[in-house]
This record gives C-alpha cells, structure tokens and sequence, in this order.
C-alpha cells in the first residue's frame, strides 16, 4: 500500500504545480488569446490534455527514480525539483505578465535543465529519462510557439 501511495503522491505534485501555475496564470490567458499565432499553434484545448499527460510521465518517472536503490537519486531529484520549479514560473511569466521574451529566456533554461535531468535519470533507470523524452519535446515546440509569439508581438 505505501508503495501505491508513494505513486500517486509522486505524480500529484506535478499536477499540483501544472494546476496551480495554470491558476496564477489564468488572467492572461483573455488577453493572450488576442496575440497573432505562429504557424503550427495548436487549438488551446491541446494544452491543457497534452500537459497532464506529461506531468503524470513526470511524476511517474519521478518515482521511479525515488524507489531506486541509486547513490545517486537525490542529485537526480534535485534537478527533477528545479526543472519543476522552473516550469512553474513560465506560464507565469509568459500568460500572466505577457513577457514574451523574458518567457524564451527562461524556456530554454527549463529546457537545459530537462536535458540534464533526463540524463541523471537515464543513468539511474533508462525508463524514468525515457519517460521525459516527450516532455522535452513538447517544450522544444513550445520554445518555437514562445518565440514566434514574441517575434509577430513586439
């Protein structure tokens, strides 16, 4: 039973910071709506669906990594919480204060971070870094949509 717990906690906390970054992030989302898209911008009711897929792939390879008997699994949690965290501030930052570039910027330091983190895992259980292979590709998209964004708005 602790280990069905554990499970379940450990794929709440991204939920938990996806849901409740989405929630700060809320008030711009009326005005991002009136921003000229790149091209390939999907229909907003992609998001929400593709990031609770990846937030569960999160969590679950965050698990996976906790139940390891690896030395190295709190080094490998340790960039897990500041790939998290940065994740977090980045719809803040780009839907709530509308700072399009500043949002690139940290985009790709987010990006950088899942790189690393994706590494760590890999070294430790291939499946958990497997698992956050689609996370890193929808964020490279997401760099490309962040971008354009700021290019057809400045």
């Amino acid at each position: 039973m602790k280990n069905k717990t554990n499970i379940i906690i450990a794929i709440l906390i991204p939920l938990a910071v996806g849901a409740v970054s989405a929630y700060i992030s809320r008030g711009g989302m009326d005005a991002y709506a009136m921003v000229r898209q790149p091209p390939l911008s999907p229909p907003n009711i992609i998001f929400p669906i593709v990031w609770t897929i990846l937030y569960t792939l999160m969590g679950i390879s965050s698990y996976i990594i906790y139940a390891s008997d690896s030395p190295n699994k709190d080094n490998a949690l340790k960039w897990y919480g500041i790939q998290l965290t940065l994740n977090f501030f980045w719809s803040i930052i780009f839907f709530r204060f509308m700072l399009f570039l500043a949002a690139f910027i940290w985009l790709i330091a987010l990006i950088v971070c899942i790189c690393i983190m994706i590494y760590k895992f890999f070294n430790i259980k291939p499946i958990a870094g497997y698992l956050n292979i689609p996370y890193l590709l929808w964020c490279i998209f997401a760099a490309y949509l962040n971008f354009g964004v700021y290019i057809l708005n400045r």
